[in-house]
């Protein structure tokens, strides 16, 4: 079936790259199958991350069905594109819904993508991993594709305001290699190696960024651990708690 809100959407987004000059640095793409089912597995740092993880499927030829929250497809002018583009509406109440939609796309042969953090990280560290992609893998009986984006909080995230100027901002992705989601193994033993994976390459993509916070002002974006002032996942905890 043609694509006919999907790809003038991917064309729609190139557009937008150049006018906002962004400088991304994609690597590993070549990992992602270039048919049949697979898990697309990610870190969540933005508002905008699936159009990146989409974009680094675009070499293989391949279009990412998202699994994104509920809200996004009740929305009158997200929600028809959404829908469009065979995109995967998550209500947290009602999940089995979810995801018997996402085993019968794998099982169809698509890319899903999910973030198994669930929500935006505001500390840009990784937060603990629901078991959801791993179970998806071992029962649609495809592979997980781990992969980490760095600088796309820079453009829009929680708390703070977007900055879609022409800014020259730097996206770097990094994909992994496939990883077997065996049915013989307990889905939270497969999480933790996903969750592991996903942490080496959004590392790798932090040593390979090309720019620093300009001065004290511009720390915000940069996680406690590399010397940033974005708060630590304890101290949002802790705020959460009062």
């Amino acid at each position: 079936m043609a694509e006919l809100a999907y790809r003038p959407a991917i064309g729609l987004a190139r557009t937008l790259f150049k006018v906002w000059d962004l400088k991304i640095d994609c690597q590993g793409s070549e990992n992602i199958p270039r048919s049949g089912g697979a898990v697309l597995v990610s870190n969540h740092i933005s508002y905008l991350d699936f159009i990146f993880d989409g974009l680094a499927a675009l070499p293989q030829k391949r279009l990412v069905r998202f699994m994104a929250k509920e809200s996004v497809f009740r929305h009158k002018v997200s929600g028809p594109l959404m829908r469009n583009m065979k995109h995967i509406p998550v209500d947290r109440k009602q999940g089995e819904a979810a995801y018997a939609h996402a085993l019968d796309s794998l099982r169809s042969g698509e890319i899903v993508g999910v973030f198994p953090e669930a929500t935006i990280s505001e500390s840009f560290t990784l937060k603990s991993f629901k078991s959801g992609a791993a179970r998806l893998a071992q029962e649609a009986g495809v592979p997980l594709i781990p992969m980490a984006l760095w600088g796309t909080q820079r453009l829009w995230t929680k708390g703070h305001p977007r900055n879609f100027k022409r800014s020259h901002t730097p996206i770097t992705i990094r994909v992994g290699e496939a990883m077997e989601a065996s049915r013989e193994q307990y889905a939270g033993a497969i999480t933790r190696r996903l969750r592991e994976r996903v942490q080496e390459l959004l590392e790798a993509a932090q040593r390979a960024y090309p720019v620093r916070p300009k001065g004290a002002d511009d720390t915000w974006w940069m996680p406690a651990h590399l010397g940033g002032t974005a708060p630590t996942q304890e101290q949002l905890r802790a705020a959460q708690a009062h």
